[in-house]
């Protein structure tokens, strides 16, 4: 008897129980500068960065030979600057639900937090009274000594920023120091390591961030002690104050942009 053709069975369909990722959509440009300006901090900083740089021109005297163009950039420094502390209106909420909502290991950590957060959210309650005594609506007298206590709650809160930030950055080090150690290993052995090596690069990105923040604060810091001796400071000349305001508003700047 003839054996008889017996077709090969047909493939089967494809499992309809995996989920397909898509691979994630890179925003676009204009859209994550919409994102950037929609929050408050992104404008702020955006104005901070054009205080700063007229204040720079300025100390460098390269407005000099232009009477009338050093007049419009002091003009137009003095107004961002009031400008500026219009954003800050309700600030200080951001710092009270942020202490609140600390967790601490140690009794350390829980002074330090209320330092960074307390210091800043007085500092952001008082630079209300500052701007509506520069606006007119409360005695343009009483601004200096709105201006002196700000500078005194501002300080103190940098200072416990400071440390705070030191102790993560710390922290962050030694998770780094780790986990390469891990990835050794793994080479070693002959393991593959691509999730370790993702994870060491996210850390590496934190401790930049963290770095540059200090250093943000610190710059800060810098122009609040200059606030507090009134301009006496041995650092207190105009090219290092407006310096250092530019180099923490560009820092500010980068830190939301990769943030939004």
């Amino acid at each position: 008897m003839a054996s008889q053709h017996v077709p090969p069975p047909p493939n089967p369909p494809p499992p309809t129980n995996l989920a397909i990722t898509p691979k994630p959509k890179e925003r676009d440009f204009l859209t994550h500068i919409e994102t950037y300006l929609a929050k408050r901090d992104g404008v702020d900083k955006l104005l901070k960065i054009s205080r700063y740089t007229a204040k720079l021109i300025l100390a460098s005297n390269l407005s000099s030979s232009d009477p009338n163009l050093t007049h419009r950039l002091k003009s137009f420094e003095s107004s961002v600057g009031v400008s500026r502390k219009a954003f800050r209106l309700g600030k200080f909420v951001q710092d009270l639900n942020a202490l609140r909502n600390t967790r601490v290991d140690s009794t350390r950590d829980l002074i330090f937090s209320f330092i960074a957060y307390g210091g800043e959210g007085f500092y952001f309650f008082i630079e209300q009274f500052v701007w509506l005594s520069k606006t007119g609506l409360i005695d343009p007298k009483r601004s200096k000594i709105f201006t002196k206590i700000s500078a005194y709650a501002e300080f103190i809160g940098y200072f416990g920023s400071i440390a705070l930030k030191t102790r993560d950055l710390k922290i962050i080090v030694e998770d780094e120091a780790c986990l390469k150690s891990s990835i050794e290993i793994n080479v070693l052995r002959g393991d593959g390591c691509g999730e370790e090596e993702i994870k060491l690069r996210k850390l590496r990105e934190k401790i930049l961030m963290k770095k540059l923040s200090i250093v943000q604060d610190l710059a800060d810091g810098l122009m609040a002690l200059d606030d507090i001796l009134d301009g006496n400071g041995l650092f207190s000349k105009p090219i290092v104050l407006s310096s250092a305001g530019l180099l923490s508003a560009l820092i500010s700047t980068h830190k939301n942009w990769v943030s939004c």
